[in-house]
């Protein structure tokens, strides 16, 4: 009886679910255990991504399953709570065994339903789990193509600040090249007024009284 009912699992009774029914498993898992979620998470051009939800408990799992668990009284979950009994402690795994059996028969428990139980439970968390799996994958490529976005926005910002950056550069070039210029022609004009002063002046001063501003300044004086 046994080795039928694990047989069967990959038959009729447990078949494979379909990858929207995986998908719709952990969605309806996420959407019953998740409170909503104030902050919306916007990729490039608005466009909202799905936000990250943490798994759910085992109990929303196995109540959000396409093959839900049979409501037992005694389900595979209070077994394993009876092995963990303190009084069984001690026991060997044959004798834990005897006992548990003892106990189901008492209780007028159907093996056959218990390992039913087992298999559409660990069903369910294989499917969820797979589910999750999907859904981390569709969000790590949202964010790794936000990030993408956002490192696009950042090369074209930092390109428009550095041709600023660089006008400043080449206004302050400009500038400096105008003021030296400025200070080559304001050489030329000193020497052409030098020059000409120096005829303004009675001969051999210039030599005398040192500097040429020195002497402008004292021929206007001795002049007044």
């Amino acid at each position: 009886m046994f080795k039928r009912l694990f047989r069967s699992t990959g038959g009729e009774n447990f078949e494979a679910k379909s990858s929207s029914d995986t998908a719709n498993l952990a969605l309806a898992v996420s959407d019953a255990s998740d409170p909503p979620h104030n902050g919306n998470s916007h990729g490039h051009g608005g466009a909202s991504l799905a936000a990250h939800r943490r798994p759910a408990s085992f109990e929303q799992i196995y109540q959000n399953a396409s093959a839900r668990p049979s409501r037992l009284a005694y389900d595979i979950l209070k077994v394993s709570e009876m092995l963990t009994s303190p009084h069984l402690a001690g026991m060997s795994q044959e004798t834990k065994r005897a006992s548990l059996l003892m106990a189901l028969e008492a209780a007028n428990v159907d093996i056959e339903d218990l390992l039913q139980d087992a298999v559409a439970r660990q069903r369910a968390l294989n499917d969820y789990e797979e589910a999750q799996r999907a859904q981390l994958k569709d969000f790590e490529n949202a964010k790794i193509d936000e990030n993408r976005q956002i490192q696009a926005e950042i090369d074209r910002i930092t390109k428009q600040y550095v041709a600023r950056i660089q006008g400043n550069l080449d206004e302050v070039a400009r500038a400096q090249d105008d003021l030296r210029n400025w200070q080559k022609q304001k050489q030329e004009e000193a020497q052409r007024i030098t020059e000409a002063a120096t005829y303004c002046v009675p001969p051999g001063a210039a030599a005398s009284n040192g500097t040429m501003a020195a002497m402008l300044e004292r021929a206007t004086v001795g002049r007044r």
